[in-house]
């Protein structure tokens, strides 16, 4: 009878602890990385992609390229994404000694007095009365280790472990991405700063055109070719033309500490190349859209918090699993301290465990859904961080073409005007024109030679824009 009894205690034990081992049934979701097979802008299928080239061969300005050296060795935000990476790297330390023993080693001692009419008040009584009966006794004095050790039966505490590394490399690609960002920021800054620097040079020869040009509109006054209004027309325009400059200056001056904001200097004079009219602009090849998976760093950290996510899934799913502990205890241990080191004095204590949840598991469901719910989020941050890659290259190719397109329509444009300067200066001499042509054929030609820069600066920007698009830079 009492075997039958014990069987049934132990059926009904292990009945409650797979109950209290039953897992909630969640729902998952993979990641779609569908994509087209090639760019909607492009017409031809090539691999060829300006991602694969080292930024120093993309971006061949010797000023631009000492920039950014400085800027990655000095830039603060970047140093501060280092300093991250550290801490994650101590993560996957942290993680990695959770699965293996912990090993303590302790010493210590204890004096105390029981009450007289306790059994060992009683006893320490006795050996004060009879002092031969036995040793003296001082108290609890014991030296030794003591060791836990849980067992990763579930492999939950390698599966963290493994998370840690994901997060570890997906903080590296977001180290990549700001790289690509800084990049990025310091050559647009860096050529609109040589478009700037354009401007105050084409503003400055229009000063000295419309000085010109006043200076034979007052001879005329005083042949009394032209009334004072035209001097006057004149002399505006030209104070117009000089106070341009001034703004210009302004944000040379903003510009320049944009850049030394970015590369981390206080003080640094930014030295850049002053032929900005003769900047080339190189072709443009976007390859495949399926390499956005592998060249832009975004898209890469994205995947793998994916991957982490779903690790951590599986480490929330084995809390509900029994947890199996080892623990042992040896040393040396005596109540008078000339026994301590005695053979006899050694003393060891080894035990084992195993703990499964049973009652009150909402804290673990919460954590485990909590899981899942992350994971899910992951996953659509990276379906999203995929699609904006993408659309970012298309909207990208498309300024490079419609800026291309515009460039050459407003050069065309800005030589007509240039020539047409001369020719109403000629004809104004010759009483053939009015000066109000003149004065309107020397604004259009500065309206449109700055237009001409900004547009240039904008084919500038779409060629480094495209680049950072593609996932080039971090390399």
């Amino acid at each position: 009878m009492k075997i039958k009894i014990y069987n049934k205690v132990w059926l009904i034990t292990i009945a409650i602890w797979l109950t209290a081992c039953k897992i909630p049934t969640i729902t998952s979701k993979t990641a779609s990385t569908s994509m087209p097979k090639n760019f909607a802008l492009t017409t031809t299928q090539d691999s060829t992609n300006i991602a694969d080239l080292e930024w120093r061969t993309y971006f061949n300005d010797p000023y631009l390229i000492a920039l950014v050296d400085t800027a990655l060795q000095h830039n603060q935000e970047l140093n501060i994404v280092l300093q991250e990476i550290a801490i994650s790297n101590n993560e996957i330390m942290a993680k990695r000694g959770e699965y293996l023993p912990f090993v303590q080693l302790n010493a210590g001692a204890l004096h105390d007095r029981s009450g007289k009419y306790t059994w060992n008040g009683f006893n320490e009584e006795d050996l004060k009365a009879n002092p031969d009966k036995g040793p003296k006794y001082f108290g609890d004095f014991m030296i030794g280790a003591t060791m836990a050790w849980e067992l990763d039966v579930w492999k939950k505490l390698r599966t963290a472990k493994k998370s840690a590394v994901l997060r570890y490399l997906a903080t590296t690609e977001g180290k990549h991405f700001l790289v690509t960002n800084i990049i990025a920021e310091i050559a647009n800054s860096y050529y609109e700063l040589m478009a700037l620097d354009n401007m105050l040079a084409i503003i400055r020869q229009n000063i000295a055109i419309q000085s010109n040009a006043l200076q034979v509109v007052k001879l005329e006054k005083d042949a009394a070719k032209v009334s004072q209004l035209a001097v006057n027309r004149f002399e505006a325009q030209l104070l117009n033309t000089q106070n341009l400059q001034y703004a210009i200056e302004q944000q040379i001056i903003v510009t320049e500490n944009t850049i030394r904001l970015l590369t981390g200097q206080t003080s640094q004079r930014i030295e850049r190349n002053q032929n900005f009219e003769q900047l080339q602009i190189n072709a443009i090849a976007a390859g495949y859209p399926s390499q956005l998976l592998s060249h832009r760093p975004d898209v890469r950290q994205a995947e793998l918090e994916v991957a982490a996510s779903k690790l951590d899934v599986a480490v929330a799913r084995a809390n509900f699993l029994p947890s199996f502990r080892l623990t042992a205890n040896m040393g040396l241990n005596a109540f008078n301290p000339t026994y301590v080191f005695r053979p006899d004095a050694i003393m060891y204590q080894l035990a084992g465990d195993a703990i499964a949840p049973f009652i009150n598991r909402k804290a673990i469901e919460a954590n485990y859904r909590n899981a899942n719910a992350k994971q899910i989020q992951a996953a659509f941050n990276y379906e999203r961080t995929i699609v904006a890659a993408y659309l970012e290259v298309i909207n990208q190719l498309s300024s490079v073409a419609q800026y291309n397109n515009s460039y050459t329509t407003k050069a065309k444009e800005v030589a007509i005007l240039t020539q047409s300067i001369n020719i109403s200066n000629d004809l104004f001499r010759s009483a053939r024109a009015d000066y109000i042509e003149v004065l309107l054929t020397q604004k259009e030609a500065l309206d449109a030679k700055i237009e001409l820069t900004e547009i240039k600066l904008q084919q500038l920007h779409a060629h480094v824009n495209i680049y950072k698009a593609l996932g080039g830079g971090w390399k």
